[in-house]
């Protein structure tokens, strides 16, 4: 069997990474950006043209594109992919949750097509996904949100947002659906693997100047990681995690970013005048001499 390639892209504005997973022809990309602007509303595509580009470069054909979950931080260009060759976006079972409490949050139908049939495949934890000469196992890791995956390959494991490199920690669970016992559980899933297994990370915030990190061993993570490593407790992670989730603003992202994510990466509909908007819902008692 020929080498499995994994190339890793990141997104500097949002923190992101984005794979490339390729062997003998096939590849599938994970967790792809859609370059947005809030200040200015402006879309951009040049960090998925970047992954396309590698594609085209590679001579492989991309066979899946593959969400490990619905982000809150960025958009994804998912449908930019799909559209361009026909490869169909995957994510986890949970998103129907997701899609149900958003739908309230933005004054959608839940039933409307345009989430009911956002993504071609949805995954549940122990499905094997084929693409080509590649074959994951998909790994159910809750916690962060309800329909976080990890796809794993070999002695790799694509862990979405459930960890960060250790000296960043792990996830937030302050999300609908969110649950810091059940990251506790996720992660000590990935916890259980050989040391050696590599987790790549969809996210890197550097501190101290340190260069983005793609990934880390199990072992690694073990020893060192600053929110949860081997021999923390759960009592002692729930705390520590609603102690520093209480600290944290909202993604500046949020909005715009569900919006899209939970439609698959397809933009809102366009209005009569033409254009597209992604709305903000207002927080707070809002005044009566407002309305």
């Amino acid at each position: 069997m020929s080498k499995l390639h994994i190339e890793p892209f990141f997104h500097a504005g949002t923190g992101t990474w984005t794979y490339v997973v390729h062997r003998g022809g096939d590849a599938v990309v994970i967790d792809p950006v859609l370059d947005y602007d809030p200040k200015s509303g402006r879309i951009g595509t040049e960090s998925v043209r970047a992954v396309q580009q590698y594609l085209q470069d590679n001579g492989v054909t991309l066979r899946r594109v593959l969400e490990t979950h619905a982000h809150a931080d960025h958009l994804t260009s998912a449908q930019i992919l799909h559209a361009a060759t026909g490869a169909p976006v995957g994510i986890g079972t949970g998103i129907r949750k997701v899609q149900a409490h958003f739908a309230g949050v933005f004054g959608l139908d839940p039933q409307d097509p345009a989430l009911q049939e956002a993504f071609d495949a949805t995954f549940s934890d122990g499905d094997r996904i084929e693409a080509g000469n590649l074959h994951f196992e998909v790994m159910a890791t809750p916690g962060h949100t309800s329909d976080s995956l990890s796809y794993r390959i070999e002695d790799n494991v694509f862990v979405g947002d459930t960890l960060f490199a250790p000296d960043v920690g792990c996830a937030r669970c302050d999300f609908p659906g969110g649950d810091a016992s059940m990251l506790y559980d996720s992660i000590q899933r990935f916890y259980a693997l050989p040391d050696a297994t590599v987790l790549w990370l969809c996210h890197d915030y550097p501190p101290n100047g340190r260069p983005p990190r793609a990934s880390v061993t199990v072992g690694e993570s073990k020893a060192a990681n600053v929110m949860l490593d081997g021999n923390t407790s759960r009592e002692d992670f729930i705390a520590r995690r609603r102690a520093r989730d209480a600290q944290l603003a909202a993604p500046v992202l949020l909005y715009p970013s569900l919006q899209v994510n939970i439609r698959g990466g397809h933009l809102p509909p366009a209005q009569a005048n033409g254009r597209r908007y992604l709305s903000t819902p207002l927080q707070g008692e809002i005044p009566a001499a407002l309305g």
